[in-house]
């Protein structure tokens, strides 16, 4: 008899149990998903990138929003910063300047009062503070420009050691018997190229600083150091190019200073020291010329441990020098029928100028600016030589003006004068700070008709 394998189950035909899983796991794929054991479709992966990319666009969105309002809190909190330099700037110029000019207003006053009356022996006596007034209100503006990095200056191959040196006793006189001085010199012969007297003024406020640093007394150090700065050292410091350079460090052995103070010592007008003991323009001016003369400024300071200011200035080649003459001649007689043009808008300026030079026996044209001294020329005036303010109105600058002239005057030989020498002059050009003497402007102009 044939066996007849028995019909197996329905589901065993199908797979059995493991079958209904598949096709239970088949109903719950997700929505447009491909066979079983197949990757996403194109049309899937086009969705999730563009959603992603979405994603990603609002996250950068939101980043740069987020940096623009840091950059903005930034901006606003260096304008606030800003404007509160500005205030304690303008507070401390207007402070001292008023100062100042009481102090002439009051002399010219009294003399005036004392000449009225007929007692002209006296008149001397308030005079000479009226012109010490003026000085103080001259070295205020010089230490400004200095900050500022826009004073006029005058550089020389100097020698480090020698200066410091040269200034000891004036630096024990200034500081006093209770505070020692230290040199350490390096006694090389290696020259900076700066002006000689700021950086004197420089060192002799550095002095001061550490002697007020000091009220118990205490040990001063003014060290000289050969030091050479690669690209990497310098970074951050503009104007600062590699190199040699000779180190001036002052160090004191008072109280140090605290983060917050050093992170403002070189602010104009910034200062700890009680009213009318500082006017916190001695590290700004200290910073001003340093930058100004290509160097680098440094200060370390630590409570309890001391300050030491570390003055750097690129070497230069030696060079013969030749020391001027401590006390200037008295200006010479004019020479036969010598005219000179002088151009400045500021009449008291000019006009005691023009006096001066004509009690020398010059011949003065004057002119309050630009388009009144060519007017003057082209009407067929004669001169010798032009002086001439650098800053004046009515759309010619002293630069254009002397430019102007020697179109019409080649060679003439020329004086800018100036309170401050916001436009470029010409390389070479001779030039005279406000205020001055009436006689180192009877010099300069002789000596520059003299080489005629």
């Amino acid at each position: 008899m044939a066996l007849v394998p028995e019909p197996r189950h329905a589901g065993a035909r199908r797979g059995g149990p493991h079958r209904r899983v598949v096709r239970h796991l088949d109903r719950h794929r997700r929505p447009g998903a491909g066979p079983r054991g197949a990757g996403p479709r194109p049309q899937q992966l086009e969705a999730q990138v563009a959603a992603r990319t979405a994603e990603l666009r609002r996250a950068l969105e939101s980043l740069r929003a987020e940096v623009e309002q840091r950059e903005q809190a930034e901006a606003n909190l260096r304008q606030m910063q800003k404007m509160e330099a500005v205030g304690q700037l303008t507070g401390g110029i207007a402070h001292d300047f008023n100062n100042m000019l009481q102090g002439i207003a009051g002399s010219l006053e009294i003399a005036q009062l004392r000449a009225a009356e007929g007692r002209t022996a006296e008149v001397l006596r308030y005079l000479e503070p009226a012109r010490q007034a003026l000085d103080r209100a001259a070295g205020l503006t010089r230490r400004l420009l200095a900050f500022a990095r826009r004073q006029r200056l005058e550089p020389k191959p100097v020698d480090a050691d020698a200066l410091v040196a040269g200034m000891a006793d004036l630096v024990r006189r200034t500081v006093g018997p209770s505070i020692r001085l230290e040199l350490h010199l390096r006694d090389g012969r290696a020259r900076v190229l700066c002006d000689s007297a700021e950086l004197e003024s420089a060192l002799l406020n550095l002095c001061i600083n550490a002697r007020d640093a000091m009220p118990e007394g205490g040990r001063l150090t003014i060290g000289t150091e050969d030091v050479r700065f690669s690209a990497a050292d310098l970074v951050g410091q503009e104007g600062a190019a590699p190199g040699d350079y000779v180190e001036i460090s002052v160090t004191d052995t008072g109280n140090g200073m605290p983060t917050d103070v050093m992170e403002r010592v070189f602010e104009p007008f910034f200062t700890t020291k009680p009213i009318g003991q500082g006017t916190g323009l001695g590290l700004s001016q200290v910073y001003g010329f340093v930058r100004q003369s290509g160097g680098v400024v440094r200060i370390e300071s630590a409570l309890g441990r001391g300050t030491t200011v570390r003055v750097r200035l690129p070497q230069h080649a030696q060079v013969h020098m030749v020391k001027e003459p401590d006390t200037a001649p008295v200006p010479n007689e004019a020479g036969p029928d010598q005219t000179v043009l002088l151009v400045d808008d500021e009449d008291v300026a000019r006009e005691a100028a023009a006096e001066r030079l004509r009690e020398l026996g010059y011949r003065v044209l004057e002119a309050a600016d630009g388009p009144a001294a060519l007017h003057l020329l082209d009407g067929g005036a004669r001169i010798d030589m032009l002086v001439t303010d650098v800053g004046l109105p009515n759309g010619m600058n002293g630069r254009q003006v002397a430019e102007a002239v020697r179109e019409r005057r080649p060679g003439i030989p020329l004086l800018f004068i100036t309170g401050y020498a916001g436009t470029e002059l010409p390389p070479g050009s001779e030039v005279i700070d406000k205020p001055f003497e009436l006689d180192t402007l009877a010099r300069r102009v002789q000596a520059a008709l003299a080489r005629r």
